[in-house]
């Protein structure tokens, strides 16, 4: 699709920012060890957003007014958008240098955030997953400008083509998005699932400007797609969290390849049992091949291989929350106790603690 002039001219203003940004690209990759950014709060339930290096140094703690989910990490600039988690109507433009807080972002009327957003590659446009409150379940995708590198401005939505809309990635193409619409009606400000007897989740994908290409179902209607991470070659992977009986087995891991429809990953019986009907966070390592999955509810963490769905780590975590690939394997965060990394070789895997503050961590990290 050719680009505009406003879309050129706000591409080249993107880049001229980066260039007045000095030592960004020197300070994020200066020898140390990759930046974790996250949402966590401390003991007394304040909020922050936040970013750590691996090897413990703190980066930045900024204080926000509400509860943030996932992290929208600028493709060019040093931004973030930490995101609220939902019903938040609220969501914190971060400048990774420093912590400054550059922008609280305020929903529109009768919207709130769903926690998660991300940012087109060429840096102008950002996209959130949104709740119409005037109309209870419908999807809406936000879109925002981002203008002067620290301001960014409501510049119309579409619709998600369903109901309870989370997750949301781009594929390989840069242009359409996959999006995880849970299938839960919610309410104004409140998390109360009000129609866990008519729920209709679905796996959308659609390019940004609100087109349609397909819209799929897994068997079970109150199986919730609510994560997903997608490889460099377009294999989507989701996570679901079921809101039927406690004793049912359902497939809580999802898979699309390109070309294929969408099915069940296939993991154990066992492993089911073990998640407690619910996953959190995925992240797929697109070189080693490997997809990792956080079940907080059942304290364990997970890492097939993505293409023979063969176990490669599957070991007790308490709380285990946002987990992120890193060019040796993953890092996983703990809401109740401590950060741990995986380093993943062809001989095996071997895993060590963080030095990282332990507990308070929310379900989504994004290495930037």
């Amino acid at each position: 699709m050719p680009l505009t002039r406003r879309q050129l001219l706000g591409s080249g203003a993107a880049v001229a920012a980066v260039a007045t940004l000095g030592g960004w690209t020197l300070w994020s990759g200066r020898g140390q060890s990759p930046l974790l950014l996250s949402a966590r709060n401390d003991a007394a339930g304040k909020h922050y957003a936040v970013g750590y290096f691996l090897d413990g140094q703190r980066a930045f703690a900024t204080p926000v007014a509400e509860r943030c989910h996932d992290i929208c990490r600028h493709p060019l600039l040093p931004l973030a958008l930490f995101v609220g988690r939902r019903p938040s109507r609220e969501s914190y433009l971060v400048d990774l240098r420093d912590g400054t807080l550059l922008q609280t972002l305020r929903s529109q009327p009768d919207r709130h955030f769903y926690g998660h957003g991300v940012f087109h590659h060429r840096g102008q446009w950002l996209y959130t997953t949104e709740n119409d409150t005037a109309e209870p379940g419908r999807g809406v995708l936000g879109r925002y400008r981002l203008e002067n590198g620290k301001q960014l401005i409501h510049d119309g939505e579409v619709s998600t083509h369903g109901v309870g809309p989370h997750q949301l990635a781009w594929l390989p193409d840069g242009e359409s998005l996959v999006i995880g619409n849970g299938g839960i009606r919610t309410e104004g400000g409140r998390r109360e699932e009000m129609n866990l007897d008519a729920m209709a989740p679905s796996l959308v994908i659609m390019d940004r400007h609100g087109e349609r290409l397909s819209k799929e179902t897994l068997p079970q209607q109150q199986n919730s797609i609510r994560h997903l991470a997608v490889a460099s070659d377009g294999t989507v992977i989701t996570g679901q969290q079921y809101h039927g009986p406690a004793w049912d087995s359902v497939p809580l891991l999802a898979i699309k390849r390109p070309g294929q429809p969408y099915q069940p990953f296939p993991v154990s019986n066992r492993q089911l049992a073990m998640m407690k009907q619910y996953t959190a966070s995925i992240a797929i390592h697109s070189e080693k091949r490997l997809v990792a999955v956080t079940a907080p509810r059942g304290n364990r963490f997970f890492i097939w291989d993505l293409d023979s769905a063969a176990t490669v780590v599957d070991v007790p975590m308490a709380d285990c929350a946002g987990v992120g690939a890193v060019p040796e394997g993953f890092a996983v965060t703990s809401g109740q106790g401590k950060c741990r990394f995986f380093k993943c070789q062809a001989g095996g895997t071997d895993s060590e603690w963080l030095d990282l503050p332990a507990a308070w961590w929310d379900n989504h990290m994004v290495i930037g």
